[in-house]
């Protein structure tokens, strides 16, 4: 496997992870603010973790199935492409590498060697950006979401299950926000965007999750 399908794989488990925290969180902040029965808490956080996880896990499948099939058209695209008008073909990849503003000489040479190698991975790689080996399996991704969310969800659920009453809405936002810097942190790093940035708005969207769903529950309790 390469780094690349480690990396997909790895991202559909820490937004799985998201998602179990943020959904839950949710979930069982708006049922405390509706009711104060733990069990009818618990059972709700306990339903609302099985459905998101069957729900993140089939969407994961269909969503990287997806992207595969169009890869593997495009791959099939490619192959005619290269029968029907090679030429066509090896100008594009010069064109791109003059663009670039590479010295004449060392792109005739370095497309030269490419096309001579392996057309087929060159042509993909330069067109479409992504390399003829690399698919990302939808079952390992539907695994790692799978595995990622309950866990996620324990979090929320275990605090607002055994906090005492008078603290536990309080230490559940606590811990959520907590949890979901951690995962805003982890998503940023691993699509090489800024760190601060998606944490902080990770950050936001849960406790307006939490702030939204609590504030309707007060409003059904009264």
């Amino acid at each position: 496997m390469s780094l690349a399908q480690r990396i997909n794989i790895l991202r559909a488990a820490v937004m799985g992870a998201n998602d179990g925290i943020l959904s839950v969180a949710g979930i069982v902040i708006g049922v405390a603010g509706a009711a104060t029965s733990n069990f009818a808490i618990f059972i709700s956080g306990i339903a609302g973790m099985l459905a998101g996880t069957v729900s993140m896990a089939m969407g994961e499948y269909v969503s990287v199935s997806a992207e595969k099939d169009s890869q593997k058209q495009a791959i099939a695209t490619e192959k005619q492409a290269l029968k029907d008008d090679y030429d066509g073909e090896y100008d594009f990849v010069r064109q791109k590498y003059f663009k670039k503003g590479i010295k004449p000489e060392l792109v005739e040479k370095a497309v030269h060697e490419m096309m001579e190698r392996d057309p087929l991975r060159t042509m993909v790689r330069e067109r479409y950006g992504f390399d003829v080996d690399e698919f990302t399996s939808p079952y390992a991704a539907a695994i790692a979401s799978m595995i990622s969310f309950p866990l996620g969800s324990i979090l929320p659920l275990c605090s607002i299950s055994f906090f005492p009453h008078s603290i536990k809405i309080v230490a559940t936002f606590i811990a959520v926000i907590i949890a979901l810097a951690i995962t805003g942190w982890a998503a940023a790093w691993l699509n090489h965007a800024n760190k601060f940035h998606g944490t902080v708005r990770n950050v936001i969207s849960g406790i307006i999750t939490m702030l939204v769903t609590y504030g309707i529950g007060h409003l059904f309790a009264h």
